[in-house]
C-alpha cells in the first residue's frame, strides 16, 4: 500500500505501476550527478519489444534509450533484464524514462548536484544523541554509568554520559562512536563550504556559529574524553543487551541493571580481555582497535577546532587525549569487541593495525613528530590490504571499520613511495569487489551480511577516495552503481534511507522507537539492508508484523523487509548512517 500512495501522491497520473504490473523500472531515486554514469535498470517478467524514451520535464524534450538485454544471470523472480544507460545526458533537470506507448513509466528522477541531504543526517545523528535529546526536548540516562572490568572496583560511578544510542536500542559503544566521529570530521574537511548552521550547540533550532555538523562532532569528541578520565583508561560500551525490552523513548527506558528501573548503567572499561556479565563472552587480545581510532578523532579535533574554529583550549584538550589513547593503543597492541549479556550477537571487531595507522597518521598531521610518521607506516604494511572486500563472508563488525580510513589519512602525509602503497592496497580490494559486481546488473560486489548497506557505503567511499588519491576514473561507475543501490536501483525499487527522497519509496516501518511509538519519520538514516536469505531465515526473534509488500519483488538468494520486527533488515544505526556523510557531500559537489 506504501508504494502505491507515494505513487499517486508524487508522480500523478502518468505513474503507472499497475499498467503493466511484470514491468519495472529500478533507477536512482535521488538521482544524478551531471558527470556520473548513468542507467536505469528494467527488469521484467517477459521479454520487453517496446521502446523506451528519456523525458525532460523542464523542456518537454524527449530521447530515446535503448534497452539492452543482459548477459548476465538475473535474479528472479524477474528473468529478463534489460540495461539503459544514459550517461549521455548531462543538462541539470527532472526527468522520467517511459515507454514509448506510456505503459511502463519509472519515478521522476533528478540530473544535476545532489542537495545537501547530508543535513538530514546530521539530524538523524542529534536525533540519536544520549543526555540531552533534542528531538524529546528531554535529558536521557543521566546515571551513566557503573564501571566493570576498570581499575577501580566493579560498580563505581563513572561519568559516562553523552554519545549516541548506537540504533533502535540505546546502548552505546565507543566502537561505532569513534568512527562516527571522525567520519564526520573528514565530510567537513573535504568541502567546508558545504555544511549549514541551522542548530545550536544542543541541537535546538537556531545558529550558534558553528555548523551543525561540528557541533554533532564535538558532541561525540565530548564523549570520548569522558571515557578517558585517565592517560590509561577507557570505557568502551555503555549499557548491554538487557536494553532489549520493547520500544521505549529514551528518556523512559523500563531496563534495570540491578540499580533499579532507568537509573545507572554498566560502563565496560577497555582492559583487553575477553568480557561479559552474563551467559555469552566477548573476545579481546587488546585494546588498540578503540584507542587507535579514538586518537585519531582526538588528532582532528585538535586540527579543526585550532585552525578553522580558533579554540586553542579545546584543541589541545583533544590533542592530549590523542596522545594518551594513541598509547594505550601502543602498549596494548590488539582488539576490544562489544559485550553482550543474553543473546549471542555483539560487534566481533578482530582488527587493529589499521586504527592504530590512522591514529598515528592523524598524529603527524598535528605534531609533525617522526615517529608518528614512522609508526604509520609500520602499520600500514601490517594490515595491508586486509579487508572484507578480499572475503565472501564475514561475522558482524568483523573487520571494522568497514574501510582502512588510515591508508587514506597516511597518503595525505607519506613519502611518494609509501603513497602509492596506499593506493595499491586500495586498488586490490576495489579490483576484487568489482569482479563480483560484474556478475550481476545491479553492479554490486558488496557482502549481504547483517549491516550490508554499511558495506555498499564503504564499496563507494574507497572508490571516491581512490579517485582522489590518483585521479584514475576506474572505479567512478562501480562508486555509482553501490550509491544508486543505496538509492532505489535495487529489486525492491526502494532507498535505504529514510526520509531520503522526500517524495520517493524510501523505509518507513523501521524498527525504531520514535516510529513505532510517535509514528514519525526521522529522515536521514541509513537502514541495516538485505540479508543473504540463508542468515536471514536463522536471525533471532524475526517475523513479520503485516504481509510483505514488496513480496513479489524479493529474490530468493537476499531478503529485505520494511517492517518494524525486522532489526536485521530494517534497523536504522548510527555508524551506518554516518559512513553517508563523505559521499553526499561528495555528489553535493558534483563528484568533485
Amino acid at each position: 500500500m506504501k508504494k502505491l500512495i507515494l505513487c499517486l501522491a508524487f508522480f500523478s497520473p502518468i505513474c503507472l505501476f499497475a499498467a503493466d504490473s511484470t514491468a519495472f523500472i529500478r533507477l536512482n531515486l535521488l538521482g544524478y550527478t551531471n558527470q556520473a554514469p548513468k542507467k536505469a535498470l528494467l527488469i521484467a517478467q517477459q521479454r520487453i519489444g517496446r521502446k523506451f524514451q528519456l523525458y525532460s520535464m523542464d523542456n518537454k524534450s524527449v530521447v530515446p534509450i535503448k534497452p539492452l538485454l543482459s548477459k548476465n544471470i538475473p535474479w528472479d523472480p524477474f528473468p529478463y533484464n534489460y540495461l539503459l544507460d544514459f550517461s549521455f545526458v548531462k543538462d541539470t533537470g527532472t526527468y522520467r524514462i517511459q515507454s514509448t506507448d506510456g505503459i511502463i513509466v519509472s519515478p521522476i528522477f533528478r540530473i544535476g548536484a545532489y542537495p545537501p541531504v547530508f543535513e538530514e543526517v546530521v539530524r538523524f545523528m542529534q536525533n540519536q544523541r544520549c543526555g540531552y535529546n533534542p528531538y524529546i526536548d528531554a535529558v536521557c540516562h543521566p546515571m551513566d554509568g557503573r564501571s566493570f572490568y576498570g581499575s577501580m572496583p566493579d560498580k563505581s560511578y563513572v561519568d559516562a554520559r553523552g554519545g549516541w544510542h548506537d540504533a533502535g536500542d540505546q546502548l552505546k559503544y565507543l566502537i561505532t562512536g569513534s568512527n562516527a566521529t571522525a567520519r564526520m570530521m573528514q565530510a567537513w574537511e573535504w568541502d567546508k563550504k558545504a555544511f549549514a548552521d541551522q542548530y545550536n550547540a544542543w541541537g535546538q533550532k537556531g545558529s550558534n556559529g558553528i555548523p551543525d555538523i561540528l557541533d554533532e562532532a564535538k558532541w561525540g569528541l565530548d564523549w570520548i574524553h569522558r571515557l578517558h578520565p585517565t592517560p590509561d583508561q577507557l570505557i568502551h560500551q555503555v549499557a548491554d543487551d538487557r536494553d532489549h525490552l520493547g520500544f521505549k523513548l529514551p528518556n523512559d527506558d523500563p531496563a534495570d541493571y540491578g540499580f533499579g528501573v532507568n537509573r545507572d548503567r554498566p560502563a565496560y572499561f577497555a582492559n583487553g580481555q575477553p568480557q561479559g556479565l552474563g551467559k555469552y563472552k566477548s573476545l579481546a587480545t587488546g585494546v588498540a582497535n578503540l584507542a587507535g581510532r579514538s586518537a585519531a578523532a582526538m588528532a582532528m579535533g585538535y586540527r579543526i577546532w585550532k585552525l578553522d574554529l580558533k579554540d586553542l583550549v579545546f584543541a589541545e584538550q583533544c590533542l592530549k587525549d590523542a596522545k594518551e589513547l594513541y598509547a594505550m593503543g601502543k602498549a596494548r597492541e590488539g582488539y576490544q569487541q562489544g559485550n553482550s549479556f543474553g543473546a549471542p550477537y555483539r560487534y566481533n571487531e578482530n582488527t587493529w593495525a589499521d586504527d592504530m595507522e590512522w591514529g598515528a597518521a592523524e598524529l603527524y598531521k598535528a605534531t609533525g613528530e617522526p615517529h608518528y610518521l614512522e609508526d604509520a607506516i609500520h602499520y600500514a604494511s601490517m594490515i595491508g590490504n586486509y579487508s572484507w572486500m578480499e572475503k565472501d563472508s564475514t561475522s558482524h563488525y568483523e573487520m571494522y571499520p568497514y574501510v582502512n580510513m588510515g591508508h587514506y589519512a597516511l597518503w595525505q602525509v607519506a613519502p611518494d613511495s609509501i603513497k602509492q602503497k596506499m593506493v595499491e592496497y586500495y586498488r586490490h580490494n576495489l579490483d576484487r569487489i568489482m569482479i563480483k559486481a560484474g556478475l550481476n546488473d545491479y553492479g554490486v560486489g558488496h557482502l549481504f551480511v547483517w549491516c550490508s548497506n554499511n558495506f555498499a557505503a564503504a564499496v563507494a567511499t574507497q572508490a571516491i577516495l581512490y579517485q582522489h588519491m590518483t585521479g584514475d576514473n576506474r572505479y567512478v561507475a562501480m562508486m555509482q552503481d553501490h550509491v544508486n543501490w543505496l538509492l532505489g536501483l535495487n529489486p525492491w525499487g526502494t532507498s535505504m534511507i529514510t526520509g531520503i527522497p522526500a517524495q520517493g519509496d524510501y523505509p518507513l516501518d523501521v524498527h525504531m522507537p520514535f516510529w513505532r511509538i510517535k509514528k514519525e519519520v526521522i529522515p536521514g538514516s541509513l537502514v541495516d539492508g538485505p540479508l543473504w536469505s540463508s542468515i536471514h531465515e536463522g536471525m533471532l526473534q524475526i517475523a513479520l508484523s503485516e504481509p510483505d509488500e514488496y513480496k513479489i519483488f524479493q529474490p530468493k538468494h537476499i531478503t529485505y523487509w520494511d517492517d518494524w520486527a525486522d532489526y536485521s533488515t530494517n534497523e536504522p544505526t548510527m555508524d551506518g548512517s554516518a559512513d553517508l556523510f563523505l559521499i553526499l557531500t561528495y555528489l553535493h559537489g558534483d563528484g568533485k
